[in-house]
């Protein structure tokens, strides 16, 4: 069995009267990715905060490659790597000065930190504006940059607190596959994101937070059956069609909701056999089609299932309650 490189025991964090986290708990194995999911203020940050030793957790305690949070932060840090929200380069330094001075801090040998540096600006795609200023690069290559800086030490373990915040779809995306790659490598990660699609893209398991606890846990599959079953979904091609398909349906399944707009007709389905079925009673029909298939739940179903509201929004509430990761900046 793979032993844990993450460990989460029952963490709490207070700021005053405000309860920030409240008994979070959860494992994640070597060389894989947990994904930290919850709405903005929900104690994503303070949680990372705690394990990565930057804050002092009220109660309960974690470890990171085997080390206490607690007993020994000076291993838990000199096991990890942290990326935070928003890039933490020096903007006045080239993006290899940027590494080679966190390498000189680490204590790493000279001739190793020259070696890695040109690895990493070639690994993200960073190695022709390697002597540039890191305040003319753009946001996603200043997000490689920071990523690549906490890899300079080789850490076994990487947190990353909403590392695509900000970036455009497609620095998005060239950033997921970097993450693939680390992970490939043997690296595990702990990624916090808003970000559903983020999450069901990189996490091999998902932790969701909700004011400061977690309510459910589980891979995004396991996580997509808890919030309903897959759907069957039918676009006609033709708008006139659409009745005469509807009828067409309706014996076959036990309820069917008619979008006009779209065109489509979704229904409860029985799994693949049973949508095999109906593609043939259409197929005879002659009513022509434009798709036909399964939906599954999305994370964004399984949000709003859980609490209520979907995950880039915070709950309502009266207004002027403090929300987790709020309260931590206050307390700052």
């Amino acid at each position: 069995m793979t032993r844990p490189a993450i460990e989460a025991e029952g963490l709490v964090k207070h700021f005053g009267d405000t309860v920030a986290v409240d008994g979070v708990s959860f494992v994640v194995p070597e060389g894989s990715v947990l994904g930290l999911l919850g709405p903005n203020g929900a104690g994503k940050t303070t949680t990372v905060r705690m394990m990565t030793t930057l804050t002092r957790p009220t109660s309960g305690t974690g470890r990171v490659a085997g080390h206490d949070i607690l007993a020994d932060p000076a291993a838990v840090r000199r096991s990890m790597g942290l990326t935070g929200q928003a890039a933490t380069v020096d903007e006045l330094l080239t993006g290899r000065e940027n590494l080679r001075l966190i390498g000189s801090l680490y204590g790493l040998d000279a001739r190793y930190i020259k070696r890695a540096s040109d690895e990493l600006l070639e690994r993200f795609s960073l190695a022709e504006a390697g002597d540039r200023i890191a305040k003319t690069y753009s946001g996603g290559m200043r997000r490689r940059l920071d990523l690549a800086v906490s890899l300079i030490a080789t850490p076994p373990v990487l947190f990353l607190d909403e590392p695509t915040t900000g970036l455009d779809p497609r620095s998005r995306v060239e950033l997921w596959e970097v993450l693939r790659e680390l992970v490939s490598d043997g690296t595990t990660l702990l990624l916090t994101t808003q970000y559903l699609e983020e999450a069901d893209q990189l996490a091999d398991n998902i932790v969701v937070i909700d004011r400061g606890t977690v309510i459910a846990e589980g891979t995004p599959l396991q996580l997509k059956d808890r919030s309903g079953a897959a759907a069957l979904v039918v676009t006609v091609s033709n708008g006139p069609d659409l009745a005469a398909a509807e009828a067409l349906l309706r014996p076959h399944v036990r309820e069917v909701h008619v979008d006009v707009g779209a065109r489509q007709l979704t229904a409860p389905a029985e799994g693949l056999g049973h949508m095999t079925r109906v593609a043939g009673i259409f197929d005879e029909s002659g009513i022509v089609l434009d798709d036909i298939g399964l939906k599954r739940p999305s994370l964004d179903d399984v949000f709003l299932h859980l609490t209520g509201h979907r995950a880039e929004q915070r709950p309502d509430d009266t207004g002027d309650e403090t929300t987790a990761d709020s309260a931590e900046e206050m307390a700052r």
